[in-house]
């Protein structure tokens, strides 16, 4: 089948799911659906506010905000002002990992909320909030606290922002308020940024000092099943120290230290950009996208850091790791590639993930038919060239744009402006393609997908693998298809670096040559189910 035929075949797709919808809703959903026609210059909706009702897969300002950036860092206490059910949500669920350091803090495993009740709400609750502060601080003497504010917390108008800087003159440790109600912005995203702008402000550039050159921080990490561990260990073997990673076992005391490095590598774009940007204003550390989730993905970013710092025995060690972990790994993979190879997989994910995955699934053999992210902005898809041409709208207008400006004593880029001009026109430096670019043809790419859109693609695809969240993760497995969750991996990882692409292998071939899948019937295949199908009518036809 040529080009043009396959992506009529996936027009012709997009255009009958979307003749489900009303009028209205199916202009909205048509411009988050783009079937993939390589080579061409594409557009495709994001970071719009989800239509009431359609059961989006997204979440809220606040689960980025402290579910996500802020709640990984092991050594801050992060209070939840809300009722419980809000802090139960982003406690331990993306199953972050973390270690304490010399001094024995870590946080990760407690859920700290003021658990707000009606009468909370009717008199408010800065004073319920002001008291739990003081009992984390009795009780732990941590160096540091985060204060997250939910919907019923911002409605009824409780500043957190503001208890945060009392209390921090109270009790003379950082109290780092964040007005994150779920409801601010479209999505998850917002919290990224609003947590970025906290930790930049209030944190980053605490505590200087003297790094050997070949420091890094690697933003955009959350050490999910033990990911940041791998990583970890991949670059001491090169010779490559971390300094910082935000926020991934992530540790207040060595953020505060993050300024003196001498490159960010940023893993998540979307939701670590801001920082990685800000710290290039404020101290002028440049920054580079890396992909460490698959095996040629991970070589490539080392190769590309070992070229930035253009050191001879630097790069010769990277080649050398490089050569005995692709070997290693190459071991494990090889056979399970000759039971996976031509199968397909379908990626419904937040962050980067889905374009990340998509190199790991190659490097098995298997291709990705559809995919999509939950809380992605254009750029994310079609690069960053595309920022100039963004609208930007009143939700986004909601979260602060910080503007950092030089440091006039700590502002020292290690390479010279024009060297960093240079890596910067060559697409090595402050560069991201997108997902798209990598997306081949007869596939198609979804954003802020829906349950609809997931079932009528799954039954046009009939892909052996869905990755995505635990939202739909047991829909798809109720239609007989595996499911993997890439938001905290179920109960395994790291699947990051090489070891990490070895357990991938090893997990999704047990779920994809599983045979009880083929076993399985759902319930609306065993007994007749109720049918129904929307009546559309326009406003002049209901008048007549």
């Amino acid at each position: 089948m040529n080009q043009k035929s396959t992506t009529l075949k996936h027009e012709a797709l997009v255009d009958e799911i979307v003749t489900r919808y009303p009028p209205k809703v199916a202009r909205k959903r048509r411009k988050h659906m783009v079937p993939v026609v390589p080579g061409t210059e594409q557009i495709i909706g994001a970071n719009a506010r989800s239509v009431p009702g359609i059961i989006t897969q997204r979440g809220c300002c606040y689960a980025g905000c402290k579910g996500v950036v802020l709640g990984p860092i092991v050594d801050m206490i992060h209070i939840v002002h809300g009722p419980v059910g809000c802090s139960f949500y982003a406690w331990g669920t993306r199953r972050n990992q973390g270690k304490a350091r010399e001094d024995g803090q870590n946080f990760l495993e407690y859920c700290f909320t003021t658990d707000m009740q009606p009468d909370n709400i009717i008199f408010g609750g800065e004073k319920k909030l002001r008291k739990a502060i003081e009992e984390a601080y009795e009780l732990f003497n941590p160096k540091a606290m985060s204060l997250h504010a939910t919907c019923p917390a911002g409605l009824i108008g409780d500043d957190v922002v503001g208890v945060g800087r009392e209390m921090t003159e109270k009790l003379g440790i950082p109290i780092i308020g964040f007005a994150c109600e779920g409801y601010k912005g479209v999505s998850q995203s917002a919290g990224h940024h609003l947590a970025n702008n906290g930790l930049f402000e209030r944190v980053v550039g605490r505590d200087d000092e003297d790094v050997d050159k070949f420091s890094i921080n690697m933003l955009g990490e959350y050490n999910i099943g033990g990911d940041s561990w791998e990583i970890e260990r991949i670059f001491e073997k090169c010779g490559i120290n971390i300094i910082s990673t935000i926020s991934g076992n992530g540790s207040f005391d060595e953020i505060a230290k993050s300024h003196n490095a001498k490159l960010n590598i940023v893993q998540c774009h979307r939701s670590i950009n801001y920082m990685a940007e800000m710290m290039e204003d404020k101290f002028g550390i440049p920054w580079l996208k890396v992909n460490v989730i698959g095996l040629k993905a991970t070589s490539k970013s080392l190769r590309k850091i070992g070229e930035y710092f253009e050191d001879a025995e630097l790069s010769a060690r990277i080649e050398e790791v490089i050569a005995e972990e692709e070997a290693a790994t190459e071991k494990v993979i090889a056979p399970i590639r000759e039971r996976l190879q031509g199968k397909s997989a379908m990626l419904f994910t937040g962050g980067s993930r889905a374009h990340h995955y998509q190199a790991l699934f190659k490097d098995l053999g298997m291709k990705t038919v559809v995919a999509g992210e939950e809380f992605a902005h254009r750029d994310d898809y079609e690069g960053r060239k595309v920022i100039p041409s963004i609208k930007i709208d009143a939700d986004s207008r909601n979260i602060t744009e910080l503007k950092a400006e030089k440091d006039p004593k700590r502002y020292n880029p290690p390479r010279s402006e024009k060297e960093i001009a240079r890596l910067k026109e060559e697409g090595m430096l402050s560069e991201y393609e997108g997902m798209l670019p990598d997306m081949t043809e007869n596939t198609i790419l979804v954003d802020d997908i829906t349950h609809l859109e997931q079932e009528m693609m799954i039954a046009s695809y009939e892909p052996d693998i869905v990755c995505s969240g635990i939202k739909d993760k047991y829909i798809f497995e109720k239609m007989g298809i595996p499911s993997k969750q890439l938001h905290n991996y179920d109960y395994s990882g790291p699947f990051a670096g090489y070891h990490g692409a070895a357990n991938f292998a090893r997990d999704i071939d047990m779920r994809v040559n599983n045979p009880a899948w083929k076993m399985i019937q759902a319930p609306w295949q065993k007994r007749p189910m109720i049918k129904a199908e929307m009546v559309l009518q326009t406003e002049k036809e209901i008048r007549a």
